[in-house]
């Protein structure tokens, strides 16, 4: 599987969330590829966002009105999507402005973690640590306890 993390800002190299998101993305087993844009405007951002999309993958837009489920419940999509053949899995963060509405039109998920608000930086950082959950999940691994 190959994880593409899209976001708005760029992470300073050895911040403290720069090192999180390291030690996560060596753990993986899943190919993780992060792109960055400095802020913008909210359109510049979206084209940026939605021109950075791979073909073929599936889309989930980090967004505060999306559906707020549990890793369990996001573990299993991703793993249906990846017995249908999905072999490609984007995440777009946004600004500080959030998305448009035509980049949340593009997303196969618009996924919420939650109602409080994150410094980008740090919601990279948590993204970073689902994945490697998700795919302890999916690897039965016991990580992961609920």
């Amino acid at each position: 599987m190959k994880v593409h993390i899209i976001a708005i800002g760029k992470c300073k190299k050895n911040s403290p969330e720069a090192q999180i998101i390291d030690e996560y993305v060596k753990r993986s087993g899943w190919d993780i590829v992060i792109k960055e844009k400095d802020n913008a405007t909210q359109e510049e951002e979206a084209k940026f966002l939605q021109s950075s999309i791979p073909q073929g993958a599936k889309v989930v837009v980090l967004d505060e009105r999306g559906e707020n489920i549990k890793s369990l419940e996001l573990a299993h999509r991703i793993e249906n999507w990846m017995l249908n053949g999905c072999s490609d899995i984007c995440f777009l963060i946004g600004g500080a402005d959030g998305h448009l509405q035509s980049t949340r039109d593009k997303a196969d998920l618009v996924l919420s973690f939650g109602k409080l608000t994150l410094p980008h930086m740090l919601m990279r950082a948590v993204l970073a640590e689902q994945i490697y959950r998700i795919q302890t999940i999916i690897n039965h691994h016991p990580y992961h306890r609920e």
